[in-house]
């Protein structure tokens, strides 16, 4: 399945729940509401023409006026791969956790929540692994993040 027809099938089969963005150069990326994330991933990993068996990736971004969640998915069957994010605002900022569809989410969840305070809901295991237990510094990959030993380098 080429770009053009991965798109047309999720834009049809999912019509009025997920947004094409034009960011995708190689693969499409969609947007959703956090609300359908976990009905999404159910339904695009059972379903045989996708087949998304594969989690590549969860990042999480600060874009400087909210949060996103961005998930990359693939089929190794099927030889498809394609994108698509969550974006909230910063105070209360939480998703579902997808471990029950893509048990391999666990460690990318708690990077997100780690590095960027974004709550994942039903993880079960929300624990340090990059930073010290006993870290009390922020989260510092948002973009307003600040300690007392931190340099910010010039924007260029």
């Amino acid at each position: 399945m080429d770009k053009a027809a991965l798109t047309k099938y999720i834009l049809d089969k999912f019509a009025g729940k997920v947004d094409l963005l034009d960011t995708g150069k190689v693969e499409p990326v969609f947007r959703l509401e956090s609300d359908f994330l976990l009905e999404f991933c159910r339904a695009i990993n059972s379903d045989e023409t996708l087949h998304i068996d594969f989690l590549c990736n969860i990042a999480g971004v600060d874009t400087g006026e909210r949060f996103e969640v961005v998930y990359s998915v693939a089929s190794v069957k099927n030889r498809i791969r394609f994108d698509f994010k969550i974006a909230m605002a910063y105070e209360n900022a939480e998703v579902e956790s997808v471990q029950s569809v893509w048990p391999g989410a666990n460690w990318h969840e708690r990077e997100v929540w780690e590095l960027y305070g974004i709550n994942i809901l039903n993880h079960g295991n929300l624990t340090r692994f990059l930073l010290p237990d006993n870290w009390d510094q922020g989260y510092p990959m948002r973009k307003n993040w600040d300690a007392p030993d931190f340099v910010r380098m010039p924007e260029s």
